[in-house]
């Protein structure tokens, strides 16, 4: 059997599965704020020993300060996005992960333990630290091992494991958040991260990664662990000639594929005397940020990831998600309006299992247009909602914005940035458009109250435009990647240039 033919083999999910633990400490991180956000920082007792004689009950905090500190981990997302690439390409993408989970181990503790504001917001950063750099380094390394038939399925485990994450950051919050136990809720991210740090040694590096750095024999045994009994010649030699060329993958990969011929069995050495390969072929070194831009081809892809990443923030889930609070407000009760955020979680949660379903069948490029497009219906209905002060139309509206959203626009971008980016740039690529994505959602988070104060519902007439936007993007300009090699992708681009 063809290791082409295979779907999802057993060890290759085991990997995803762990290195997916990173993306749910994400999700953690993200939501931990939500419920026991309130006793955090405006308690009854206020930074007064009452509870505990080692800890303030809180850590009070004026409203503007609040919103700082829980988008701290923002900040840190930015950093460890911006940087991560250098960091998965020095240390590996395997290495990379584990030691990732140090943030979130010291991060977690330090909010945990803080005493005072300042001590919370550094254990924010921290966690955002590892929040960026596991934004770029999972889904790589998920995209890398995957089998085409499967990619996209495990893919959406990065998003998936990320809501999981803020839903039982917020169904956990709920019993937690009380004075002095919201400091558990904040510190539980440790767990998670010290789970991977171990479990994760027991997976393989990416083949890809091997074979960009010239271990050729381990990424063959590595590719081969991923997919047991099966003979993997055709792929590995995908792999080999998408990064050093169609002569220099005949050489190395040797008699054993169909596709190569007798004729083509001269050492690399020969070939280069011969002229049939010019003695760059072969030679692919990593690029840096600066590199991307000046590549013709690696640009226009870069510039498609960036698009994609800009778009997942500037559609405005954030701001819906924060603009819910208001509208259960407006239709039930405070205490109510809590268990309905969690319902809104619960129905992102579902809308990410249909998108794991979906992805590998419909495609990536069906699934965003639906997505984009209903986020863009959706947006209008909370205007015309807000307008005429229909709060059942804005509940349908909010939950069906939420549904669109987690079915594509909230996976997928995360999911082609390893997929249409060759493996010599996709550091680099996947490291500005991690940042961008890290900015992006730190500048709706401090801008969007203040538009949502000025001018209200009519907000999200700025969403409808940038979802319709993002669909006429998507139609012209975003590739159809489902069953198909990384390197067949990265070709598509050539040929269309």
């Amino acid at each position: 059997m063809e290791s082409l033919d295979l779907k999802m083999p057993k060890y290759m999910v085991y990997c995803v599965v762990i290195a997916c633990l990173g993306s749910f400490s994400n999700g953690w991180v993200i939501g931990s704020a939500n419920v026991p956000g309130e006793v955090t920082h405006a308690c009854e007792n206020g930074s007064a020993h009452v509870s505990s004689g080692a800890f303030p009950d809180c850590l009070p905090m004026a409203t503007g300060l609040w919103g700082f500190a829980v988008s701290a981990f923002c900040v840190g997302g930015l950093i460890g996005g911006l940087f991560g690439g250098n960091i998965q390409t020095k240390f590996g993408r395997k290495k990379t992960i584990i030691f990732n989970n140090l943030g979130w181990i010291l991060g977690g503790l330090l909010q945990g333990v803080a005493v005072n504001p300042a001590m919370f917001i550094v254990g924010r950063i921290l966690c955002g630290l590892s929040c960026g750099l596991g934004s770029l380094a999972t889904p790589t390394y998920v995209g890398e091992i995957s089998t085409i038939k499967a990619r996209g399925t495990m893919g959406t485990c990065n998003q998936f494991a990320i809501v999981i994450g803020i839903l039982l950051a917020s169904v956990i919050g709920l019993p937690l958040a009380s004075v002095p136990l919201w400091r558990i809720n904040y510190a539980l991210v440790a767990i998670p991260a010290i789970a991977q740090f171990f479990l994760m040694s027991g997976c393989v590096e990416s083949p890809r990664y091997l074979v960009s750095i010239n271990r050729i024999e381990e990424a063959k045994e590595s590719l081969q662990r991923l997919r047991p009994n099966t003979n993997i010649d055709k792929e590995f030699f995908g792999m080999v000639e998408g990064q050093l060329g169609t002569a220099a993958a005949r050489v190395i990969t040797g008699m054993d594929s169909a596709s190569i011929n007798k004729d083509d069995a001269k050492s690399f050495d020969d070939q280069i005397e011969d002229g049939v390969v010019t003695g760059e072929e072969g030679v692919r070194e990593s690029m840096n940020m600066i590199q991307i831009f000046k590549d013709p081809l690696i640009r226009r892809i870069a510039l498609t990831v960036l698009a994609l990443h800009v778009i997942q923030q500037l559609i405005g889930m954030n701001a819906v998600m924060y603009y819910s609070t208001t509208i259960f407000n407006m239709s039930f009760s405070a205490e109510m309006s809590k268990y309905m955020a969690i319902v809104t979680t619960v129905v992102n949660f579902a809308s990410t299992v249909l998108s794991l379903i979906l992805i590998d069948r419909m495609g990536r490029r069906p699934l965003l247009l639906i997505a984009e497009a209903g986020a863009c219906l959706f947006s209008v209905l909370l205007i015309i909602g807000y307008v005429y002060n229909l709060g059942a139309l804005l509940v349908v509206s909010v939950f069906g914005y939420v549904l669109s959203f987690a079915i594509g626009v909230g996976p997928i971008p995360w999911m082609l940035t390893s997929e249409v980016t060759p493996v010599y740039a996709s550091s680099a690529v996947g490291a500005i458009a991690t940042a961008m994505n890290w900015a992006m959602n730190f500048l709706i988070g401090q801008c969007f109250p203040i538009v949502f104060e000025g001018i209200k519902g009519y907000s999200f007439a700025i969403f409808a435009g940038v979802a319709a936007l993002a669909f006429a993007f998507t139609y012209l300009k975003v590739p159809e990647t489902k069953g198909r090699s990384l390197e067949d992708i990265v070709k598509g681009f050539e040929k269309s240039s």
